[in-house]
């Protein structure tokens, strides 16, 4: 079963369930995935579906980081929720010591000399660690271990 066949099924089975709240989130879900596949012509397979996935869990955490600062609890505890919802749909999240095995086997793979080839580098982490890792995290990993190489 694929991710988007995966994620229709758990909508059908929150209306069942009558839960509100978790199959808005679902919708909101599905509706991103469609308009990604409507823009671009395609039909988006599992990394595609984890890339919008991603996408709408970062908006959750400005969303968050925005209300709090605001004082409105009310809406950052309504986007943690769907925030939790939309993270249960991504693989397991690497620790940082298996980024760091990542990151340094990929920088001698690609044969990188220094912070030059930081594209490079960062173009085969994504495409191996996509959906597993905080991208933030793995770009500090890999300016430090091309810093440190001569």
């Amino acid at each position: 079963m694929t991710l988007k066949e995966r994620i229709s099924e758990d909508m059908k089975a929150a209306m069942r369930a009558r839960e509100t709240a978790r199959l808005g989130a679902i919708r909101l879900l599905l509706a991103a995935i469609k308009q990604k596949e409507v823009d671009e012509r395609v039909e988006l397979d599992d990394a595609g579906v984890l890339a919008v996935i991603e996408k709408l869990l970062k908006q959750r955490r400005d969303s968050i980081v925005q209300y709090e600062a605001a004082k409105r609890e009310d809406l950052a505890a309504a986007e943690r929720a769907e925030a939790e919802l939309l993270a249960a749909y991504m693989p397991a999240q690497l620790s940082a010591a298996e980024i760091a095995a990542e990151v340094a086997a990929i920088v001698a793979a690609t044969g990188a000399a220094g912070p030059a080839d930081m594209g490079k580098v960062m173009a085969a982490v994504k495409a191996k660690l996509a959906g597993r890792a905080d991208m933030g995290e793995v770009s500090k990993q890999v300016k430090a271990a091309l810093s440190a190489r001569p």
